[in-house]
């Protein structure tokens, strides 16, 4: 197993858990559960494949499949023991961004795109299958509120683009990059920091 799909696997593994952690705590039946783990960990990597023209990932290696099918029966038996949902889900999604943005990135390289198109394509990869989920368990999706979670992806996935043409190891690169998102997405909700809102306070508030 090469590095990059080693990187896959283990997104896979924490974005699939993320999806039971929702499902969960919105009360959905197994097969709800099953569907929303799929969804969230090959939503956006199937957008992102379909988009370039390539393989399907989890259609031609069934390993993928096998992964969420374990990962979402291992969160279902262990979820006492995953602590608070919230922060579960939390710590997972951060996660599955951070190794999924460098997986995306890979992918738009190995197709010979252009670097801004390799930085959009880690960013969807990483946060559309989190989009997906999100709209199926009636929420609004993250990417699209005011918190500080495209721009952590955005950020590595430069980060990782630069570093590649230095003389750094590939491990190196891919532990700095992935550490950027999540140091990121943590510094984030920590601080409380957010993008700028283009609403005034009286459109906030409603009618």
């Amino acid at each position: 197993m090469n590095l990059i799909l080693a990187i896959d696997v283990l997104g896979t593994i924490a974005f699939a858990i993320s999806g039971v952690l929702t499902a969960l705590h919105k009360r959905l039946d197994p097969f709800g559960i099953l569907i929303i783990a799929f969804v969230t960990a090959v939503g956006g990597g199937t957008l992102r494949d379909i988009l370039i023209n390539a393989p399907v990932a989890w259609m031609r290696n069934l390993t993928y499949v096998y992964v969420i099918f374990g990962a979402a029966i291992f969160a279902v038996i262990f979820r006492k023991r995953l602590g608070y949902i919230r922060r579960s889900l939390f710590l997972f999604d951060t996660i599955g961004i951070a190794l999924y943005t460098i997986v995306g990135v890979e992918k738009g390289l190995a197709a010979d795109f252009p670097p801004v198109i390799c930085a959009a394509l880690g960013t969807m990869t990483a946060c559309f299958g989190g989009v997906i989920r999100d709209i199926l368990c009636n929420e609004i999706p993250i990417i699209f509120r005011k918190e500080i979670y495209a721009t952590a992806c955005i950020l590595g996935a430069t980060a990782y683009l630069f570093l590649l043409k230095t003389n750094l190891t590939e491990d190196i690169i891919l532990i700095i990059s992935g550490s950027i998102v999540i140091t990121v997405r943590l510094c984030a909700v920590y601080f409380k920091l957010s993008l700028p809102s283009i609403y005034r306070k009286d459109e906030l508030e409603g009618p």
